[in-house]
């Protein structure tokens, strides 16, 4: 039985293609979460007028992926201490956010955050943040795989294939097959 993970970290371009070659992940979604707009589309979250944040949903096996191995890898691949910002992508919409589903899940975020804080890995504040899960919207079938089926795009070479090589430094040992 799969777990759920959703986070904000910038661009769900570039989380995508991270996280979806994680060993264990059984399912990825980009959408969106944490606003106050009903079904909105991705035109209407990057004006940052919804209060939404560009999000992927990860579905994960447990027995082969840890939350904490997850966030392990949303902290080490984008940067927690820039507000709304992620590189050139500016606005809520690309705020660093976990949504948690449980107790267990906020704990652990909670924790993890406490000790990058507390172990000063980070120059400036991590301004992460840590919310309640409460929806999340799928984005039009148009992001879906975005990297994979645009490997050509100046977005995938400038920006998400320099997290993936810092991405593939860090974590080899996680890969999933094929990777």
């Amino acid at each position: 039985m799969s777990e759920i993970a959703t986070f904000g970290n910038g661009c769900f371009w570039c989380t995508e293609a991270i996280f979806r070659r994680l060993k264990g992940v059984v399912k990825l979604a980009p959408g969106f979460s944490g606003g106050t707009v009903k079904n909105p589309a991705y035109r209407e979250v990057v004006t940052g007028r919804t209060g939404h944040a560009e999000v992927l949903q990860i579905h994960f096996d447990p027995t082969l992926l840890s939350y904490s191995k997850l966030l392990e890898v949303f902290f080490a691949t984008h940067d927690p201490t820039t507000l709304n910002r992620q590189g050139n992508d500016v606005g809520t919409q690309y705020r660093s956010v976990i949504f948690y589903h449980d107790l267990t899940q906020k704990k652990q975020a909670e924790d993890r955050l406490g000790f990058l804080e507390h172990s000063a890995i980070y120059k400036h504040k991590i301004v992460t943040e840590i919310s309640a899960y409460e929806v999340f919207y799928p984005a039009e079938k148009a992001h879906l795989n975005y990297y994979e089926n645009h490997p050509q795009e100046p977005y995938c070479h400038l920006v998400i294939q320099p997290k993936l090589k810092k991405f593939f430094k860090l974590f080899s040992e996680d890969l999933s097959s094929g990777f």
